[in-house]
């Protein structure tokens, strides 16, 4: 992580969580810094560490270390949240079909991906709810990423044995179109008007309008030049997928 970030994100925890401060005890001693307790969480996110390994390190209890992680994810959503969980705006969109145009795919709002990982720690009371197919509690996580790695769109959660339609199903990200919640994207390929974008997806999910899967086997000079560029531009979300298992171990 680049200095300037870590710095900006332990400003913004101390400026709207008390919590973050630096204090002093009943002996006029100084206690935790806010470096500490920043650093504390990003061990474990970033290295997978457990919470009583930080002691060795940055000298935080097991409990503390805990508590520094609750804090920290519930205001990093209030102070952050507004800005990075979020549909697309109206710019977001634009800036987002601008891009697509450029590659080839007028219209596309980003790729469509399920990322499964073992629940190595799930407690013995949900494994239970958790247990996927291959026997082991399993956690899926259905995201929508841009060509720059923006992860515009997340679900995650889902009890039960599940696959990426199952998942699809239940997640809000087609609800919200019925509803006309969803990002409308504007734009005109051979003379027919669109306004509801479209996500670039594998052969797994339904044939809908709004999902473009390569074609199989394709035949002829067009249709494999346009399943090479669709399975191309598809792994957008798997880089992105990738990003954030390189970089926070936790979620391997």
């Amino acid at each position: 992580m680049r200095r300037s970030l870590f710095l900006r994100i332990v400003d913004a925890l101390k400026d709207h969580d008390n919590y973050f401060m630096q204090k002093k005890d009943s002996l006029d001693r100084l206690r935790l810094s806010t470096l500490q307790k920043v650093t504390t969480v990003f061990r474990i996110l970033a290295y997978g560490a457990s919470a009583d390994s930080t002691n060795e390190y940055i000298r935080i209890s097991e409990s503390t270390a805990i508590l520094c992680m609750k804090k920290f994810y519930r205001t990093i959503v209030e102070v952050f949240g507004d800005e990075y969980l979020r549909t697309p705006n109206i710019n977001d969109v634009t800036r987002l079909l601008k891009k697509s145009e450029e590659r080839g795919f007028l219209g596309m709002l980003g790729s469509l991906d399920c990322m499964h990982w073992a629940w190595k720690n799930c407690p013995m009371a949900w494994t239970g709810q958790y247990l996927g197919r291959h026997g082991s509690p399993t956690v899926i996580l259905e995201a929508v990423a841009s060509y720059d790695l923006w992860i515009w769109h997340a679900y995650f959660g889902l009890s039960g044995s599940n696959n990426d339609i199952n998942v699809l199903q239940s997640s809000n990200l087609f609800a919200n179109l019925t509803q006309g919640i969803a990002p409308l994207a504007y734009y005109t390929i051979q003379g027919t008007e669109y306004n509801v974008g479209y996500y670039l997806a594998d052969c797994i999910y339904p044939k809908w309008s709004t999902l473009v899967q390569t074609i199989s086997q394709p035949q002829g000079r067009k249709k494999q030049y346009f399943a090479m560029m669709q399975e191309a531009y598809r792994k957008d979300v798997e880089h992105a997928f990738g990003v954030l298992q390189l970089r926070l171990a936790i979620v391997k």
